[in-house]
């Protein structure tokens, strides 16, 4: 059973479907530390969660989830979103009294979403439960055009989304084996979280661990150190495995200079076309 976050229709589901195939047994989560939470537990043998949107930025609250939970991550995943308005069969745009959805989907819609004067913007948990839970001809929702089907609901606008380069990179966690080696061969990617004193040049000394080693970064954020304000934890993406020679060295001086190191996983990396050049970019 593989967890998501959501109601059936989800673009969470959507990318576990893409992932493990159609006939994959999806468990909906009402959030996304019961995800973690089934995972970690054993309850659940994987789960697909967000991690950042390619316009809304990071989701904080899962790397925050990947530190506290006995998780790792052995995939990634980059779904192309594609926002539809959703409505009750026969309603027109200028019945509309009322759009919503989740406030990530509204945000990407915001261009469209000011042509339709008058109509208010409601927030809700999930794209896809916002459209099980139109109760009116005067309300859409935005979601997935395979929330339009689990509902009932005609596609009334497609493509609604203000940037068609509007991708969300999801990430494959399975309950941490005791040993954090990886096996992974090819094109990899790891990312780790870990901590600094706070004296000068840290940061620079922590970074120049890969630079020396000609490791390729990809991502780094920052998030709070709880229990220590001001202090942050941080999370990095880099090219390799742990299982390859220079990463294992990059790491061991890491480990000297930090006072925590967690490797979150070495997993294969994906490649993201995007829509409007064509060209491939790594994810």
């Amino acid at each position: 059973m593989i967890g998501y976050q959501g109601v059936p229709g989800a673009y969470s589901e959507q990318a576990l479907r893409e992932i493990f195939g159609v006939h994959a047994k999806a468990k909906p989560c009402a959030d996304f530390e019961t995800v973690f939470k089934g995972v970690a537990s054993g309850k659940l043998t994987a789960g697909v969660v967000p991690i950042e949107n390619s316009l809304a930025g990071s989701i904080h609250q899962n790397y925050d989830h990947l530190l506290k939970h006995a998780v790792t991550i052995v995939g990634e995943y980059s779904l192309r979103v594609r926002h539809n308005l959703l409505v009750r069969p026969g309603v027109r745009l200028r019945d509309l009294r009322q759009v919503q959805s989740h406030p990530q989907a509204l945000a990407q819609c915001a261009k469209f979403l000011r042509t339709l004067k008058g109509a208010e913007l409601v927030p809700h948990f999930d794209t896809a439960g916002a459209a099980r839970d139109i109760v009116s001809d005067d309300v859409a929702a935005i979601a997935s055009a395979t929330a339009a089907e689990n509902y009932g609901l005609s596609i009334l606008k497609a493509g609604i989304e203000d940037d068609a380069s509007n991708f969300t990179r999801f990430l494959v966690i399975k309950k941490a084996a005791k040993r954090g080696a990886s096996n992974a061969k090819g094109d990899q990617k790891t990312s780790v979280v870990f901590s600094l004193r706070n004296i000068p040049g840290a940061m620079h000394k922590s970074l120049g661990i890969f630079a020396l080693r000609d490791i390729d970064l990809f991502k780094i954020e920052s998030r709070p150190l709880p229990g220590s304000p001001w202090q942050y934890l941080f999370y990095l993406d880099f090219a390799g495995s742990v299982a390859d020679q220079p990463i294992a060295r990059a790491l061991a001086h890491l480990q000297e200079i930090s006072t925590f190191l967690k490797v979150l996983g070495s997993y294969p990396r994906t490649v993201t076309r995007t829509y409007n050049s064509g060209r491939r970019r790594r994810g």
